[in-house]
């Protein structure tokens, strides 16, 4: 009993930390959007993902919202999805892209952080050598759409193959390098797992996508999603 009360008043005492130290951040880390793709473009104005997205960022106040991802062939531009500015941003690696969870890497980097020099990054069809440079960039734009107070941020996480928990998609390393640039590894850890959690809370799809995944992926990947 003892050491189940002591447990619980470190949780409380580590979520209030990082409260604390992220109350003025820059990004509010939302964490997970989605399992697999419903239609492609995946982020387009009018698609359900995007309509979800904007309606959290007004619902909260916020005139813009960032979702990162695996850079592809797209330019990953931004669009106005009703009132709400939809910023995207990419990273890019610089070694082929290879299907399926690399875990030695994903440890390595979990504890260490990502490399400086392992990815470039893409927003509105700019191509950025660093973080630093893109995020700026993220920055400048949400300003002049008249931004005040923390964008809120989501991770695509969007999975085209294989299994949609534990892969966790589209964009979740560079989510966890843009919040742990800003916030450090512990508020990093932390956010991490509570996005895991969010779309189980705020997707009013994730039944429909989590039951029909098998087929959905197939669909994508069978250019049987197209709409544009």
């Amino acid at each position: 009993m003892k050491r189940t009360v002591i447990f619980i008043i470190l949780v409380i005492i580590f979520v209030g930390y990082v409260h604390f130290t992220t109350a003025n951040g820059e990004f509010e880390p939302l964490g997970r959007l989605a399992f697999v793709k419903l239609a492609n473009p995946d982020m387009y104005p009018g698609h359900p993902h995007s309509r979800l997205l904007a309606e959290y960022a007004r619902s909260h106040g916020s005139k813009c919202a960032l979702v990162v991802h695996y850079g592809g062939s797209s330019n990953y531009r931004s669009y106005m999805e009703g009132d709400i500015l939809i910023l995207q941003l990419a990273y890019v690696e610089k070694k082929p892209y290879t299907p399926g969870i690399n875990w030695s890497e994903v440890w390595e980097e979990g504890i260490n952080g990502v490399p400086a020099d392992k990815w470039t990054y893409r927003s509105d069809g700019i191509e950025f050598q660093t973080l630093d440079e893109a995020l700026a960039y993220i920055r400048e734009r949400a300003r002049e759409n008249g931004q005040d107070g923390p964008i809120p941020l989501v991770y695509h996480g969007t999975v085209r193959e294989g299994d949609i928990v534990i892969n966790q998609g589209c964009g979740f390393p560079l989510y966890y390098h843009i919040i742990r640039s800003q916030y450090g590894p512990l508020g990093a850890y932390y956010y991490v797992i509570k996005g895991f959690f969010y779309p189980y809370i705020y997707n009013p799809y994730r039944n429909f996508e989590i039951k029909n995944a098998e087929a959905l992926q197939y669909y994508y990947t069978h250019n049987m999603l197209n709409y544009e």
